[in-house]
């Protein structure tokens, strides 16, 4: 779209706010090459304690100025109209969120097999998943305050508050003090795949580096096995299946 003004001063209303759009997207991008490149020359774990530290002082000065400019008020640290919310919102709202990042994953899967073709977006989603589990683990065990070496316990309960948990289903049951089994029950991509008569997505070896990474994030001593995963056959109850133990 071919965008009139030499300047955003002589741009219209909706270009204004198309801009306005954008330099939210830009700032997002930008956000995350500074965490990509620190964590290049400083490496993961120095990489998120200092994304720690930034994101708490960003946030506070990017909020106090939407704030300002749509007019709504923080408490608490949140948009007041958040905290207003009944619970079945906010839980819906997770559900809501948790959808649209598995729409932009499968987005960006699709653009670059459609480019490039399956084995490079293959090649391309499973590294991600090398660098997105393990930041979705720091983010989680950040957020409940769980101790750096949490065990299973931790890992149980990290598990729950993952983007996926909110809209697969899945099971945790305990095997023993340190034997721990997930179960996905319902995946999301497989069902619909399973919707239109094809075969289950072969997504072994990103899982094996997604719940690998999370796991040991959670907790270094934690090991993962796969139980199955497709291409392998598993069960109608569950898509794949993993075991953690935990390493004295």
């Amino acid at each position: 779209m071919d965008r009139k003004g030499q300047r955003p001063e002589e741009l219209g209303q909706e270009e204004l706010a198309r801009l306005v759009v954008d330099f939210l997207h830009r700032t997002v991008v930008h956000h995350t090459l500074w965490f990509a490149e620190v964590e290049h020359q400083l490496g993961r774990v120095k990489a998120l304690d200092v994304m720690g530290t930034v994101w708490e002082k960003s946030y506070a000065a990017q909020m106090r100025r939407l704030a300002e400019a749509f007019g709504f008020t923080m408490e608490k640290g949140v948009p007041a109209a958040l905290l207003g919310l009944p619970k079945e919102k906010l839980l819906g709202l997770l559900g809501d969120l948790g959808r649209n990042w598995l729409a932009g994953d499968g987005i960006w899967f699709q653009e670059v097999e459609a480019r490039e073709g399956i084995w490079d977006a293959k090649r391309c989603n499973d590294s991600c998943w090398g660098r997105f589990s393990p930041f979705e683990a720091w983010s989680v065990r950040r957020f409940l305050g769980l101790p750096d070496a949490p065990g299973l316990a931790g890992l149980k309960r990290a598990l729950e508050f993952r983007l996926y948990a909110g809209i697969n289903v899945q099971t945790i049951r305990e095997e023993g003090p340190e034997s721990l089994v997930f179960e996905m029950n319902d995946c999301r991509v497989q069902a619909a795949r399973k919707r239109k008569g094809l075969a289950d997505y072969p997504c072994k070896s990103g899982g094996i580096v997604e719940y690998r990474s999370f796991a040991e994030t959670i907790d270094p001593r934690i090991r993962t096995a796969c139980i199955a995963c497709p291409p392998d056959d598993h069960p109608d109850e569950w898509f794949c299946a993993w075991r953690f133990t935990l390493n004295p």
